[in-house]
Order: structure tokens, then sequence, then C-alpha cells
């Protein structure tokens, strides 16, 4: 009796550090990516009513979903760095909106807990500062044609995944039958975000090679648009820079694209756009939001050219961030 008693004090010891161990790791790292969905409450329509949320690796999404549904925690997958948080709406707008952090601990977790909108607030840790509207947000995905954004509309089936290692953390979405016009595709989206830095690496695959993919930065007011090509012209980037934030306070927002990957840019409504070439190669791109509240924020329109800047400098040379 007495060597089984042991071997639970043993092993209850053992879980416990194994746990602290695991606390330790998460509140030192500096990269982290979720997605949240309820359970334990019902639909009622295409909203989601009662439940708790529940953090899960896959999210394969409802039918019902839409936008506003109450059913996933601020609206889609979130990943942020110890500099700067973004989240996607996962839904027929698929734009990718900017949480401002004023901290550099991570703070996904408890953003959307105290109320479903509560981020749109300014909190201690900071709040959304990133008002998308029609737009396209940052560095999210669409198809233009006919001087039109055809948005997320009609999909088969949309399935997110979130990964946590070491190095990084990543959103993977696979959408399964969008149709568009009258092409109908499969497209995966990969978003990675390293410690340290304010980018995601945004990675597309299209099934089809089709007219009209996009990305962009979403207009706002009292901005203007600020383009540059590197040394060797295979890498450019577009930005805008202002005020622009929620706050309303200094903003900047940029796309690192490789130029034989885009078609043309597009002064649309709503967006600055990047419109790629078709293709069923995949293609990777960079875009990031640069906040003057984020710790040793870039809080000047010269400081922030001069950060991009350095940063295609880092492209032409590398080929990569």
């Amino acid at each position: 009796m007495k060597i089984q008693q042991i071997t639970l004090v043993l092993f209850l010891s053992l879980a416990s550090m194994k746990s602290n161990e695991v606390l330790s790791q998460s509140s030192q790292s500096k990269t982290y990516a979720e997605v949240s969905v309820k359970e334990g409450g019902k639909w009622e329509g295409r909203k989601y009513i009662g439940g708790t949320f529940k953090n899960v690796q896959r999210l394969k999404l409802a039918t019902e979903h839409t936008d506003h549904s109450f059913d996933i925690r601020y609206e889609g997958p979130g990943w942020e760095s110890n500099k700067i948080g973004y989240r996607l709406y996962l839904d027929w707008r698929n734009a990718i909106d900017i949480f401002g952090k004023k901290t550099e601990k991570i703070i996904l977790p408890q953003v959307g807990q105290d109320g479903f909108d509560s981020y749109h607030e300014m909190q201690d840790w900071g709040s959304d500062i990133l008002k998308a509207g029609k737009g396209i947000g940052i560095g999210s995905i669409d198809r233009y044609l006919n001087n039109e954004r055809l948005h997320f509309y009609e999909v088969d089936s949309t399935i997110a995944t979130v990964v946590n290692t070491p190095k990084n953390s990543a959103v993977k979405v696979q959408y399964y039958g969008w149709k568009t016009a009258s092409d109908k595709i499969d497209f995966t989206s990969e978003l990675t975000i390293q410690p340290n830095q304010r980018y995601t690496q945004h990675t597309i695959h299209p099934s089809k090679g089709i007219d009209g993919i996009c990305t962009g930065i979403v207009k706002q007011k009292n901005t203007e648009l600020l383009q540059k090509e590197s040394q060797n012209k295979k890498w450019a980037y577009i930005a805008t820079y202002g005020s622009q934030s929620l706050v309303p306070d200094q903003l900047g927002m940029a796309i690192f694209y490789q130029t034989n990957s885009v078609e043309n840019i597009v002064d649309a409504e709503f967006d600055h756009l990047l419109v790629f070439k078709p293709t069923t190669k995949v293609v990777d791109f960079y875009f990031l939001g640069a906040w003057e509240q984020e710790s040793n924020g870039i809080k000047s329109k010269q400081a922030f050219v001069k950060y991009l800047d350095e940063r295609l400098n880092e492209l032409n040379k590398k080929g990569k961030m």
C-alpha cells in the first residue's frame, strides 16, 4: 500500500513538473497561433447561441458560419509575435486585421474572452487597430475581376489548422471548391510569423491558374502609397503610412512581393491591390503592420521607410527575410 502511495506521489510530482515546464515554455514563447471555437451551445439560423470557447488545432468551418456568427473567438484564427498580432476573418470577407500590442508578451489567449468584441476597446495589452471595412485588410487573398472583388461567398468547405513550434507559429487555411465567376478551385493559404519580427510570410497555392487572384492593403484617409523595387528588381514593396489606426495614431502597413509574380498594381475603390499572374505554383510574399504604440515602435514616416528599405535590402541579398 505504501509503495502504491509513493508511486502515486512520484507520478503526481512528475506530472506537476511537466505542467509547470509547459507553462514556462509558453510564457517564454515569442510567437503563438490559435483558433478557438464554441462548444456546448447551439445554432439558431446563422448565429451560435450559448456555449464556451475551446482552442483546437484543426477547425472545419460550420456550414452555418458567416460574419458575426459568434461561434469563433475574434471571428477566426489569430497569430502573433512579440511585436504584433493578426487575425483572419474566416468567412466570406477573408480579410486580415491587426492587433496592435503595447507589450511583448503573448496576448491572444486572453483576447475576446471577456466579451465577443471587447478587443475593439483599448486594453492594457493594446487593441484591434485596423478598420478593414469593405476593404481587404492587410495581406489577405481575394479575386479581382471587372473592377470588383469577388470574396469567398461560395466555398464547399474550409479547414483551418494552427501549428506552434519553438522556431515560429503558423496558420494554414485550406479552401476546397472556392467558386468565383465561372471558376472553381482549391486554394491553400499558409501564414507564418517569426520571433522578434512584425512581418508574416504568406504562402499561397492555387490548384488552377486563374486571373485575378490578389492581395493588398486597405485604403485609409490621410495616407499615401509608397512604392520601391530592390536593386536586383526581383523584389518590391507597396506601403502606406499615416494616422490610419482606429486609435487614431500612426500606423504603417506594407507588402513585399516578387516582381515576376505580379501582373499589375490596381488602385481599387477600397484597396491598393497586387494582382498575381495566373499560376499553379507556390507564391510567397510578406506583409506587416508597424504601430507607433508597440514597444520601441516606429513613430515617423522617415523611420518606417528606413525600416522597409532595410527589409527590402535583406530580400535583395538573400531572397527571403
